[in-house]
């Protein structure tokens, strides 16, 4: 007999759980019947990115009957995302039972996977997730459900043609990709890029990196590393490097005490995530404003992993205003007058959100709408980085800064961090990634049908397959029906 305690899942391995899997899609008629029509050569929509977003971007519109999609990334087979690359967290901060990319599929969850696998006492034994584990578990959803990614291929320019964008592609595939829409699933850094500051620009490249960066820790072995910021990757890179055998690890904060508190955890909820969006631009503002002002903390166990070294060192109220090179190594100078000498430089000062910075969109960058193009806070809300965020229409579409300028942005998806200003966290993270995704799907496939509305009329008018053959029923003249009932009476 089953173990009360445990589940009809647990350990019989993966094999069952994708056939339980296959079943489960069967009965909800998955995929979706086909319903766009075709224009040959011409995808109905490019997904750029394989990652976690991008694959669930896949799911819910192949769920909804859209199937003529690309999915293209420019890493190889299995480095889609951060997770083998630059993040380097022992495990990932958000809580193991959250849903993730599921797609409200409990078989497709990360918990699922895990159980299926080790057991359920394994289970709860279980704190959070390994990071290289959640890579694991990616790999094999990209596989249970037949996600044709396309690796090694780049976008590198994108633009309009008629009613269409065509996209120059580079790497395994070179050329021209045309496509009716185009989602951007780029993840943190999908509306911009690493956050490098003006302090570091004229020291050499070789002796600093950002924490997004390969980086070669082995050579940081008997060096002084100053890292920059005390957020969750700046962590992440001191551990590695004192790991790895630095002298030491010095990190240098601007704030006079350590983020505690992550704010945003505290409004998490379904009502959060479905109304968010239609906030006045006061409410929204200031709800991301004040997260990003009190800053999120780097989870307990990343910090404890530096801390545990007598060589590392955490120092607050140290604001870097110039670095300079001296010597084989560099001086870093702060607005308190002091200074530190340091062998290798971290930048550990995330990602900053900028449409120029996407090479993708040429100059037309500059006719994205931003939020500081539209919304001016009030004093004490001021924050540069969030009015740098784009200004999205509500179906997760970028809206062009002047009138006609550039309509064709109306056909491009903004569906990575950089939508979080505008929509909530529903696009980059992992606690709301398939409400996103169902959002987008719905969006997408309410815009196909609008273009396409006159084929589906014509679609109506010709479909002649009957539901009645014409033997089920017998005309009868009500005349003579009417006679023969009353003869019959009398």
């Amino acid at each position: 007999m089953q173990n009360k305690d445990l589940s009809p899942i647990d350990g019989r391995g993966l094999p069952a759980l994708e056939e339980q899997i296959k079943e489960d899609l069967a009965f909800l008629c998955y995929p979706g019947a086909s319903w766009v029509p075709q224009k040959d050569g011409v995808s109905d929509v490019v997904i750029i990115g394989g990652g976690m977003c991008g694959m669930v971007a896949w799911l819910a519109l192949s769920t909804g009957g859209m199937k003529n999609i690309r999915v293209l990334d420019r890493a190889a087979k299995g480095r889609e995302g951060p997770w083998l690359s630059y993040a380097r967290m022992e495990t990932l901060r958000s809580p193991k039972v959250l849903t993730g990319p599921a797609f409200g599929h409990g078989a497709l969850t990360f918990q699922a996977w895990y159980r299926a696998q080790f057991g359920t006492q394994a289970w709860q034994k279980l704190d959070k997730i390994p990071r290289p584990m959640w890579m694991e578990y990616l790999c094999w959803y990209r596989d249970v459900l037949d996600i044709p990614v396309e690796n090694d291929i780049s976008v590198d320019q994108v633009e309009p043609e008629g009613d269409l964008l065509r996209l120059t592609v580079s790497g395994a595939q070179t050329g021209t990709i045309l496509t009716r829409k185009l989602v951007f699933a780029t993840g943190r850094d999908g509306t911009g890029g690493p956050n490098i500051p003006k302090f570091i620009e004229d020291l050499p490249r070789h002796l600093w990196a950002h924490s997004a960066d390969e980086i070669d820790f082995s050579a940081l072995r008997g060096k002084r590393v100053a890292v920059i910021g005390v957020g969750a990757s700046a962590v992440d890179n001191s551990a590695e490097a004192l790991e790895h055998g630095a002298a030491e690890v010095r990190h240098l904060i601007r704030r006079k005490d350590m983020p505690t508190v992550n704010k945003m955890m505290g409004i998490g909820s379904y009502g959060f995530t479905a109304g968010f969006a239609g906030l006045p631009d006061e409410w929204r503002w200031r709800f991301m404003q004040y997260s990003f002002s009190t800053q999120t903390p780097s989870p307990r166990g990343s910090t404890l992993r530096v801390s545990r070294h007598s060589n590392a060192y955490f120092h607050f109220g140290k604001a870097t205003t110039r670095i300079e090179k001296s010597g084989d190594g560099a001086v870093i100078h702060f607005a308190d007058g002091t200074s530190y000498e340091a062998d290798y430089v971290i930048l550990g000062t995330g990602f900053v959100i900028d449409p120029m910075a996407r090479t993708e969109f040429g100059d037309v960058a500059g006719e994205i709408l931003l939020w500081k193009d539209v919304y001016s806070p009030p004093q004490g809300e001021e924050s540069a980085d969030l009015g740098r965020f784009p200004y999205l229409n509500t179906d997760f579409t970028f809206q062009e800064r002047r009138p006609g300028a550039a309509p064709w942005l109306n056909n491009v998806y903004c569906f990575n961090y950089g939508a979080s200003a505008s929509l909530g966290k529903v696009s980059g993270d992992i606690p709301g990634i398939s409400q996103g995704a169902a959002w987008l799907a719905r969006s997408v496939a309410a815009t196909l049908y609008a273009e396409d509305v006159q084929s589906h009329w014509q679609g109506m008018q010709d479909y002649d397959t009957p539901e009645l053959l014409g033997d089920e029923w017998e005309a009868t003249d009500l005349e003579t029906s009417a006679r023969t009932k009353e003869g019959k009476v009398a």
